[in-house]
């Protein structure tokens, strides 16, 4: 996760439009889509969101209010879209109940798509960050940039070239054995026989 760019080097529109293609194509419970990517790619652009999300109480301790990067794309999910894709007959409910839904899947779609573009942008040589917008911000944020009431901001994703030194963070990286279970969840994870 880069914090930190340099801003003397746009990112080609180019690659920019690939970076959101190969996000479209995450996955999606019951192939809704239910997402909307904002890309904002303008200097003025990503000034405007930083004074939209910007709170009054220590606005410091959020990456969103201080980021500049060369492109943010802010990831929506559609909650909607899924209740009523998941209300059709081929799904079998009727009632748009969110009830039944063990995880809130429009977000984890979002995610994913995501996760698509940090992976993209990484694997074109770029710097990426996924950071949070303030709670209290959202509806300045939707404010500032017409977002539809319907689509709900996940977060968002800065996109650019490094500015930042090579880390090696292998000694902070939990071994496997720490976090993967086989079988059952007492039992680490040792290597495939």
């Amino acid at each position: 996760m880069i914090r930190s760019y340099d801003m003397s080097r746009p990112v080609p529109a180019d690659l920019v439009d690939r970076i959101v293609r190969n996000g479209l194509r995450a996955p999606s419970a019951g192939f809704t889509q239910g997402w909307g990517f904002l890309v904002l790619d303008t200097h003025a652009d990503v000034a405007r969101f930083r004074d939209a999300v910007r709170p009054l109480d220590r606005p410091e301790e959020w990456l969103a209010t201080t980021v500049d990067a060369p492109v943010l794309i802010v990831p929506h999910s559609n909650k909607d879209a899924y209740l009523d894709r998941y209300s059709l007959a081929d799904k079998g409910f009727t009632d748009r109940s969110d009830a039944w839904w063990p995880a809130p899947y429009w977000d984890i779609d979002a995610g994913f798509a995501a996760l698509l573009m940090l992976l993209s942008a990484v694997d074109a040589g770029l710097g990426a960050c996924f950071f949070g917008i303030p709670a209290e911000r959202v509806n300045a944020f939707r404010e500032a940039f017409d977002v539809p009431p319907q689509f709900n901001p996940i977060g968002a994703i800065s996109i650019g070239y490094s500015n930042e030194p090579p880390r090696d963070l292998t000694k902070w990286r939990k071994a496997p054995s720490e976090t993967v279970y086989r079988g059952r969840w007492n039992l680490p994870m040792n290597p495939s026989p």
